[in-house]
């Protein structure tokens, strides 16, 4: 009986080291936050022409020849023919409708074509002044424009050591109301997701010159950081 117990005590006491190194050391978690507003340095605009007619050839023939010029235009004011490609093409045939809602009369009455196109603008400065050319050389439909950052990146840097430095003040003000001392960290963790994109729309350019605004994108960092506590002294 008592080597029994001898030996359940000496495992006891093996066990206790090994316990000891898998327990956490003591630690404040705490979340960072940081926002940057940085100006969009690009811009895509998107645009096109849609035309109705009695045969599916004169539909086609006839936004082929307004997305001709759309084009022209878009060389003519220096766009470079990387930046623009065709983003949709479509031909549809148009039916009669009765007087009865939701009841179709047979048969196809015209044809509508729609070719559309995406502009990337390397200056955004030059925006308002391409949608005056698009819609000079006959676009008719102006989808929207999406601004963005394209060295993201390099500007998140900057929100990335606001937000380590804002983990570091919520760190030491749970420390300072634990009666603890703040040590190093012990593990950084940057929360992913998407960088937003700015956005802006613009339905129907004026015809004294489309008013477009840029304006200012938010870039956002969010980090986890775990900081050891000092043992006491």
């Amino acid at each position: 009986m008592k080597r029994s117990f001898s030996l359940a005590v000496a495992a006891a006491l093996l066990a206790a080291p090994a316990l000891a190194q898998t327990m956490p050391p003591p630690a404040i978690s705490v979340t960072g936050e940081a926002n940057v507003s940085v100006a969009p340095d690009q811009a895509q605009i998107d645009a096109g022409v849609t035309s109705d007619a009695k045969t599916a050839r004169e539909a086609s023939d006839a936004i082929n020849a307004a997305m001709g010029k759309v084009l022209l235009a878009l060389k003519g004011a220096g766009i470079e023919e990387k930046d623009y490609q065709t983003s949709r093409l479509v031909l549809q045939p148009q039916f009669a409708t009765s007087s009865k809602a939701n009841e179709r009369t047979p048969g196809i009455v015209s044809f509508r074509a729609s070719n559309r196109v995406t502009v990337k603008m390397r200056d955004v400065t030059k925006v308002a002044n391409v949608i005056d050319v698009l819609v000079g050389a006959g676009a008719n439909d102006i989808g929207g424009i999406h601004f963005s950052v394209t060295q993201a990146s390099k500007h998140l840097d900057e929100a990335r050591e606001k937000a380590i430095a804002d983990a570091r003040r919520k760190a030491e003000i749970y420390a300072k109301a634990a009666g603890v001392t703040l040590g190093e960290p012990i593990s950084i963790a940057e929360e992913g997701g998407p960088t937003p994109v700015f956005r802006s729309k613009v339905a129907a350019p004026m015809a004294a010159g489309a008013q477009v605004a840029p304006g200012e994108e938010t870039l956002s960092v969010t980090v986890s950081v775990s900081w050891a506590i000092k043992p006491a002294q």
